[in-house]
């Protein structure tokens, strides 16, 4: 096929809001699919690669990797998918597909891995490249106009679900009720878990009960958090902020798990002898594998777990990452693209 012209959006700089950008796609690679894009939601790493808060951002940025479109091409290699497939496409692109982390099925800890917007253009666009075997199938019963959220949002929460081991019998506790956080109580809830969500906004208590938390428990409130101590078998947490770390160990059980998601600035204090004498650790995770998306979607399909989401056009995608960048998103934002 002819190289393909991209009409994208894009930030010139850091922090500059968006402007219609196009650049040309090459001929397509063996092992490479091009996505037609319908849908793409907007995650809060697209805000910090746009203002290059981690230092690794490259300029032109076209932001977006939670992208749900239908392939319309396919390199002579690729597998898995077929023209006209509707498929979503996450935080990453590409993999190296041979070394031992990929052929243990651990792609996501790929040395070589390549993420969906940092040197590679991203979803807000009419079409986005990648290696076939991130191409994920959408499960026929999942909402394409909704999903996308979960590509990211989704399986960055599903994950340490598996990595820790936790069971139907355990006691969880997810601190924020956000864009991942709404999507984690959903999961832990049909997972079969008692969920106690953690909280510093009481307006969202009633529809944290009603995503799947038996139990809301204010994270300012000190009488609160002493009241749960050594309760919780895992706790998770999806915030990127700094926190009151001691007040979620002390809340653990013994072999306790509290893992994280979110992005925080400053270190997490792991204090010796309460880690030594409960058994207890701090983990964290980068999303997941091909397979386990595909998990994932599946397990979404089985349980009608889908995100909460608000939807603007493409072409007002200034506005709709201020929205998020402003703490107003409920829960998740997508862009209508087609």
């Amino acid at each position: 096929m002819s190289k393909r012209t991209v009409n994208a959006y894009a930030a010139m700089q850091a922090g500059a809001e968006l402007q219609p950008f196009s650049y040309e796609l090459p001929e397509i690679g063996a092992d490479q699919v091009d996505i037609k894009v319908e849908y793409c939601g907007i995650c809060h790493s697209d805000l910090s690669v746009r203002d290059n808060d981690w230092g690794i951002s490259q300029y032109p940025f076209v932001p977006g990797h939670e992208i749900i479109g239908t392939v319309v091409n396919i390199g002579e290699s690729a597998q898995g998918v077929k023209m006209g497939d509707r498929v979503g496409l996450g935080w990453f692109c590409h993999s190296c597909m041979h070394c031992d982390q990929c052929m243990s099925g651990k792609h996501n800890l790929c040395a070589d891995k390549a993420a969906t917007i940092v040197g590679h253009h991203g979803g807000f666009a009419d079409y986005v490249r990648a290696h076939w075997a991130w191409a994920i199938p959408l499960p026929a019963a999942l909402d394409p106009a909704t999903a996308g959220p979960l590509l990211c949002g989704g399986i960055t929460v599903f994950q340490p679900i598996l990595q820790a081991d936790v069971k139907p019998t355990d006691r969880v506790g997810v601190i924020g009720i956000g864009g991942l956080g709404h999507l984690a109580l959903q999961f832990l809830h049909k997972w079969g878990c008692e969920v106690t969500a953690f909280s510093s906004s009481s307006a969202k208590t009633e529809q944290a009960k009603a995503m799947g938390a038996h139990q809301v428990v204010n994270s300012r409130d000190d009488q609160a958090m002493q009241a749960i101590a050594g309760s919780l078998d895992f706790i998770l947490n999806t915030t990127n902020v700094n926190l009151n770390w001691q007040a979620y160990l002390d809340a653990l059980a013994p072999q306790g798990t509290l893992h994280t998601v979110g992005a925080v600035p400053d270190p997490i204090p792991a204090p010796a002898f309460s880690m030594i004498s409960n058994e207890l650790t701090i983990s964290g995770s980068p999303l997941g594998s091909p397979a386990l998306t595909r998990s994932m979607l599946r397990f979404c399909e089985r349980h009608a777990i889908q995100p909460v989401t608000e939807m603007f056009d493409l072409k007002d995608a200034n506005q709709a990452l201020e929205h998020l960048a402003s703490g107003k998103a409920r829960y998740r934002v997508v862009l209508k693209v087609r």
